[in-house]
């Protein structure tokens, strides 16, 4: 029952973000006196809709998205009127169909308000307005979380030290089979509620600092611990093992090993932390986003039984199954699993952020880039005292963006499959 109400709660939670995505085009568009037909969460057959004005509002039957219609997205041909005569060339009847589609709903009296005819830095507004919404609901719920419940951070004390050496990939971190070589941490004597105050002669306050110079060495290494008030120096002999990136937890690198894991205490942030920790997280999403493309081997093997690692893409299906996991779990408290959750929808909505600034159409970064491009055309023809070339004409990269579209309902079918037959698991 808890894993139904979880999928539930975090299914509703991403057609919020939808919703929140889609009300930042529509307020600035009418910001601009930009005439907005519709406002759509999901695709597809209506379910329910209302006319509120001179604006639909509406829910649609597949909730994998949302969208607004504006009047006048393209341009009409240069020096002429909306055209209907189709071409014979595929292309150049996509181009034409788009304009067409784009012209259906203008009547005289609102042939003023078409979005193509704002200026340049006004799309640019609508169009970001959509994302920075993404990430103002990302950012609010983060420096809540961050400023009012704290972050677990690892400290340099000492929670478990491995029995033995096993690689990355091992089946069973929990048993040593037989014959496996005992972690160097253990053969030095490293203790549970150790605190690491020196490594290689170096002080060290953080884990982060501490754990990467762990992975950079190898050899005996001298190391100074607090136990039970006294400093004790041990000297293990670090080796070098299969470990999962730092940055990339489903790719592994040879580094130096010690074998402890650290204890975790929940601290507050304050601003300045909050800050550090939110451009943390904007950048490893743009790493990962960045990253789509090598992930279909990996999507592809997981269908087929192969491992499907934690940090595996997911769509909305296996973000709620995700949201339902957390809230069933008994392995974290009720305030930890609430606190998880929250954090989910957070990273949904920067990836929602980042993904639709990238410069493609159908994205929103597809038709700011346009309007960029148009701001500096328009501008160099200015400064050479060249005829203003008028506005970029974005139909004609419809053929593009139709591609590109094939390309994310291709990729979105293969999360989905991924996400049904072998879901990504927290715990």
């Amino acid at each position: 029952m808890l894993v139904v109400i979880g999928i539930v709660i975090f299914f509703f939670g991403l057609l919020f973000s939808i919703a929140w995505h889609e009300l930042g085009h529509l307020a600035a568009a009418k910001l601009f006196g930009i005439k907005v037909t519709q406002y759509m969460v999901g695709f597809g057959r209506t379910i329910w809709s209302r006319k509120k004005g001179e604006t639909e509002y509406g829910v649609k039957l597949i909730p994998f998205g949302g969208y607004i219609r504006m009047i006048g997205m393209f341009p009409p041909k240069k020096d002429e009127k909306y055209g209907t005569t189709r071409s014979s060339s595929p292309f150049r009847a996509m181009v034409e169909d788009a304009r067409q589609m784009s012209a259906e709903e203008i009547t005289p009296e609102d042939a003023h308000r078409q979005f193509y005819q704002r200026s340049p830095w006004k799309r640019v507004v609508v169009m970001m307005a959509g994302p920075v919404m993404n990430l103002i609901l990302a950012i609010g719920i983060f420096a809540a979380i961050l400023m009012g419940h704290g972050l677990y951070t690892p400290t340099t004390t000492v929670a478990s030290v491995s029995e033995c050496v096993l690689p990355a990939d091992a089946p069973n971190k929990d048993v040593c089979p037989p014959g496996a070589k005992q972690a160097p941490a253990a053969e030095a004597g490293f203790r549970p509620g150790d605190r690491i105050v020196e490594f290689n002669g170096k002080p060290y306050t953080t884990w982060a600092d501490l754990q990467l110079a762990i992975r950079q060495s190898t050899g005996p290494v001298p190391v100074v611990v607090e136990r039970d008030g006294q400093r004790v120096t041990l000297t293990p002999n670090l080796m070098q093992n299969q470990m999962p990136k730092l940055n990339s937890p489903s790719e592994y690198e040879t580094v130096g090993f010690l074998g402890l894991s650290p204890t975790q205490v929940l601290a507050k942030q304050d601003v300045g932390g909050v800050v550090s920790t939110i451009g943390g997280f904007v950048s490893l999403t743009a790493q990962k986003v960045i990253e789509l493309p090598q992930r279909v081997p990996d999507l592809v093997s997981a269908i087929f039984g192969g491992e499907r690692h934690q940090d595996s893409p997911v769509g909305i299906v296996g973000a709620s199954r995700l949201g339902g996991e957390v809230l069933s779990s008994d392995e974290i408290s009720v305030d930890g699993r609430i606190m998880l959750m929250f954090n989910l929808l957070a990273g949904v909505n920067l990836s929602l952020f980042v993904f639709n600034m990238l410069p493609l159409l159908p994205l929103d970064g597809g038709h700011i880039a346009g309007a960029l491009w148009e701001s500096i055309r328009r501008g160099f023809a200015k400064l050479v005292r060249r005829p203003d070339p008028g506005p970029f004409d974005t139909a004609r990269l419809m053929p593009l963006a139709y591609a590109i579209s094939l390309v994310f309902i291709a990729y979105s079918l293969l999360v989905l499959v991924a996400d049904v037959v072998n879901p990504v698991k927290l715990f």
